[in-house]
């Protein structure tokens, strides 16, 4: 099948296509059209002149427009997440692609009842100032290919709630879904205010680079959102980046290692490791570390891994050649650095992308694995006795999304936690991000927060009104 953009509420064909093949199977799923520069700058010029008069909307009206988009995705759930399968490659079900649409309903839902109601800085003798949100214009929108369509979600619902328009590309990774997303959602809205234009790397170049979009939201790796901050400071664009993270997890030595093995297992392994969010680096104390091993093991080697149209499998390939080979290269670094291999490793070759799951212990902090984000199927497990000592290893990365601390002790928990420099701590679990809690990382982990009041705020402007 091949599939179009969707500009000013019509499907456009480009002249260039890639294929797109699923990850699971090596099947050739549909052809992804390639925009030109001149059909970026038509979604720009669509998404520009819509904004004249959505963006004078009321509130009401904007909300239900986002209520109505919430609906669409609800009735057309089971499409899109068996789409999201075949092209993204994790399963149906476990935290797969109906987990997926659930989370950009429940999102859709949530974000179109945020208010941001006046403020009245001021009211007395001296006179009355009003801060007034505003929206900021067009919207550009770059996603990345673990988690399209929530992602997507996050970027333009809050945009047009607060009265923005949007111009989205999705990764050329993982277009389909996406493609067929935004046509389903522009069906109830109105033509120009939600555009989708698709195509390689250079596209997203264009667009932070565009003078007729005023914001950027971007998420993806911490060197790509590093050029999207570069190419964007010409034309001083706002910008969201939620860039990469290396989670860390403090397992504290008062822990019943098997009642925690299942969450430090989806705080690691959800979408077969391809989260930022996921929890890539393991410290485990030493009175524990043995039993944390062991029941970790055994509660994995149960998770069926592979083709996610299969119902009983929970786990799927990782979504590319490039991000497989990568895992596998640094598993294969830390194994000749003395890793001990508990379980997985040893990719048997054969259609798909199917790396196992794995878990090496014995780890240090200098081996790749550790050091770099691995954005995979693979957890390397590190021992500890002084918790100052581990806490400066948890931290001694560049970047800081999220982190998590494992206790009885929830007091205790939590004064580590404050310690962790990472912009979310979980305690007993690991990466259960909410529609009302701002997200956002510190360092290299990105710029600006998603979610809640917060994140809606980061798509207007202030203005001050002295009366």
């Amino acid at each position: 099948m091949t599939y179009n953009l969707h500009i000013n509420g019509e499907a456009v064909a480009c002249d260039e296509h890639i294929d797109i093949f699923n990850p699971a199977t090596d099947e050739l799923l549909g052809a992804c059209p390639m925009a030109s520069r001149a059909q970026l700058d038509s979604a720009v010029a669509a998404a520009a002149q819509a904004y004249k008069t959505w963006s004078k909307t009321s509130d009401e009206e904007r909300k239900n427009a986002c209520h109505a988009m919430g609906q669409v995705l609800e009735d057309n759930s089971e499409e899109l997440a068996k789409l999201l399968t075949q092209e993204q490659g994790k399963p149906l079900n476990g935290v797969g692609s109906r987990f997926e649409l659930g989370g950009c309903v429940g999102w859709t839902h949530f974000t179109a009842d945020l208010e941001l109601p006046v403020e009245v800085i001021q009211d007395n003798e001296e006179g009355r100032v009003e801060l007034h949100r505003k929206p900021l214009g067009v919207v550009g929108s770059i996603t990345p290919w673990n988690w399209p369509l929530m992602i997507a979600i996050w970027h333009i619902i809050p945009a047009i709630r607060s009265g923005n328009t949007v111009v989205i590309k999705p990764s050329p990774y993982t277009p389909l879904s996406s493609l067929r997303m935004i046509e389903l959602l522009s069906s109830v809205l109105p033509k120009g205010v939600l555009n989708i234009v698709s195509g390689a790397d250079e596209l997203g170049k264009m667009m932070s680079e565009h003078t007729g979009i005023q914001k950027i939201v971007f998420t993806g790796s911490c060197a790509t959102g590093g050029k999207i901050m570069a190419s964007a400071a010409p034309t001083l664009k706002r910008l969201t980046l939620e860039l990469g993270g290396n989670d860390a997890g403090i397992v504290l030595p008062d822990v019943d290692a098997k009642a925690i093995a299942e969450g430090l297992f989806w705080g690691a392994f959800i979408n077969s490791g391809q989260t930022c969010a996921a929890l890539k680096r393991l410290y485990v104390h030493a009175d524990v570390y043995d039993d944390v091993c062991t029941h970790l093991t055994a509660f994995a080697k149960n998770m069926p891994m592979g083709n996610g149209l299969d119902e009983a499998n929970v786990l799927g390939p990782i979504q590319n050649a490039m991000q497989y080979s990568k895992v596998e290269e640094l598993v294969e670094d830390a194994v000749a650095n003395g890793a001990r291999v508990l379980l997985g490793a040893n990719p048997t070759k054969g259609k798909g992308y199917f790396y196992p799951t794995t878990i090496l212990a014995d780890c240090t902090d200098d081996m790749r694995i550790v050091a770099e984000e691995q954005f995979g199927p693979a957890l390397p497990i590190l021992k500890y006795t002084d918790i100052d000592d581990v806490i400066a290893r948890a931290n001694n990365v560049d970047v800081g999304l999220g982190g998590s601390v494992w206790s009885n002790d929830i007091s205790k928990a939590k004064e580590i936690a404050s310690r962790m420099e990472c912009g979310s701590v979980w305690i007993n679990k690991h990466g259960m991000i909410q529609p009302n809690v701002p997200f956002g990382g510190v360092k290299g982990s990105g710029i600006g927060v998603e979610f809640g009041v917060e994140g809606l705020k980061e798509y207007t402007t202030i203005q001050a009104i002295f009366a």
